[in-house]
């Protein structure tokens, strides 16, 4: 765990995949062809955070979806990147416009597409439900599975590494220092 501490200390950009890692991966349609999907409130507080702390956040997927619009949106995520069944070179793209080191960026995945970026990032992680293939080559796997709290494993691990999480929950607890 200490590796994946180390790793996670050097971060300063996060990507998330949407379905899979952000959702449960189902997709709901309705009779009108309209397209749902459910986002996991904790994991959108767990990214705000995360933003708050310095850590730029950004999403790359291979579907488009008007509601994974509006949800990064709501979150502040200004890098959203849709339509990329080759995730690869937008990764490429983004890491240069953002001018970090491909060792400074975590990518969070769940499917065989994103194996492709996971090998060239400084922190690889798979959702506990990713495809087996997916978590062999991830350098952490979360506790939670993909839409069930993934990405607040993930954002929670990087703000504890870069000592930023005590601090946090002090600020939800209030000023005066007692403890409930």
């Amino acid at each position: 765990m200490q590796d994946i501490f180390e790793r996670a200390k050097a971060i300063r950009v996060v990507i998330f995949d949407v379905d899979g890692v952000l959702t449960d991966g189902s997709l709901y349609l309705g009779d009108d062809g309209q397209e749902y999907k459910a986002f996991n409130s904790r994991d959108g507080h767990g990214m705000a955070m995360l933003r708050d702390s310095g850590v730029t956040l950004g999403v790359i997927t291979g579907r488009r979806s008007e509601v994974v619009r509006i949800r990064m949106q709501s979150l502040g995520i200004e890098h959203v990147h849709q339509g990329c069944p080759d995730k690869l070179p937008t990764f490429l793209a983004l890491a240069g416009e953002l001018g970090v080191p491909h060792q400074a960026v975590a990518y969070m995945g769940d499917d065989l597409m994103d194996l492709p970026v996971m090998r060239r990032v400084g922190l690889a992680v798979a959702v506990a439900d990713a495809h087996p293939v997916v978590r062999e080559h991830a350098h952490w796997c979360t506790p939670s599975g993909g839409g069930r709290g993934a990405a607040r494993d993930l954002c929670e691990l990087i703000l504890r590494a870069q000592g930023k999480l005590d601090a946090l929950v002090q600020t939800y607890l209030g000023t005066t220092g007692a403890s409930a």
